[in-house]
């Protein structure tokens, strides 16, 4: 279970850089372009919305399952807050959270735009 508990703690870590940084990867790639999209708006609802993001419940119960104390609330809240800013309250976490994945949104929508500019262009 512990190893378990680990990996899925891991494969959560991944998950957060592609929802942050996978913009950089997509390029070019259209369905990688929409698999990220929707990670980004997955991303923006798990860290606005008042449900527990998935991957916190299974690592929470697999840790409880190898007899680690699971913690309460998200992966984002936990782990930056305690690592990363330990003055910041939760709200400016998870806006900071929202505010990169409307970044990479952006991202997105000045593609879009420059490749209709692009096409009326030819």
């Amino acid at each position: 279970m512990r190893l378990l508990a680990a990996l899925v703690l891991a494969f959560h870590l991944v998950w957060i850089l592609w929802v942050i940084f996978g913009a950089v990867w997509t390029r070019g790639r259209k369905w990688l372009t929409g698999f990220h999209i929707a990670s980004i708006v997955w991303g923006m609802i798990a860290e606005a919305g008042p449900w527990p993001c998935p991957l916190t419940i299974l690592e929470d119960h697999l840790e409880a399952g190898a007899g680690i104390q699971p913690y309460n609330g998200g992966c984002l809240v936990h782990y930056l807050d305690a690592i990363m800013y330990p003055n910041l309250s939760v709200r400016v976490i998870i806006g900071f959270a929202v505010a990169v994945c409307a970044a990479n949104l952006l991202i997105y929508v000045w593609r879009l735009v420059q490749a209709l500019r692009a096409r009326a262009a030819s």
